[in-house]
């Protein structure tokens, strides 16, 4: 608060507690991932979508950014926060919607199996102290989402800079 510019009360006239403050931060920054890959998931090039979705997702450059995924970053702490959980909620099912929209088969199970494979993806890269071995998960990540037949590799991975 003191950084902002604003005293401790302040704080409490906006939120009702630190736990408040952490909800709205994760479901603000969800909830703008979850609008992107709605928007995105709407193109008829299903294909197309899903390609943008994933190497944007798996970007390397990203990956090791802090302006990520909010899901690598605030997971845990998400996870630990009954009003975090519930706060998020409703961008988690977008962004599973957006997921089911463009997969082949538009199947649910393979969209969860997806953004969960994605974001562990991207959690492990952050772990690795190689680079090879931590843009390896992306790709194994990217190779296992994609059709068949759709080459990944680090060039593949590495897009514009674009929030997803």
């Amino acid at each position: 608060m003191k950084e902002a510019g604003l005293t401790h009360g302040g704080f409490y006239l906006h939120f009702a507690s630190k736990e408040a403050l952490a909800a709205e931060v994760s479901q603000s920054l969800l909830t703008k991932a979850a609008l992107r890959w709605d928007e995105i998931s709407r193109s008829p090039d299903r294909e197309a979508a899903l390609k943008r979705i994933v190497t944007t997702y798996l970007d390397p450059v990203r990956a090791s950014s802090a302006s990520g995924c909010p899901l690598t970053t605030l997971g845990p702490d998400v996870a630990r926060r009954a009003t975090s959980k519930e706060a998020v909620g409703g961008a988690l099912r977008g962004m599973l919607d957006a997921l089911t929209r463009v997969l082949p088969g538009r199947k649910r199970q393979k969209a969860l199996a997806s953004l969960s494979t994605m974001v562990g993806a991207v959690v492990l890269s952050r772990l690795a102290e190689d680079p090879e071995l931590a843009v390896a998960f992306l790709q194994a990540a990217a190779a296992s989402i994609l059709p068949a037949g759709k080459a990944i590799n680090r060039a593949t991975l590495v897009t514009e800079q674009e929030p997803v």
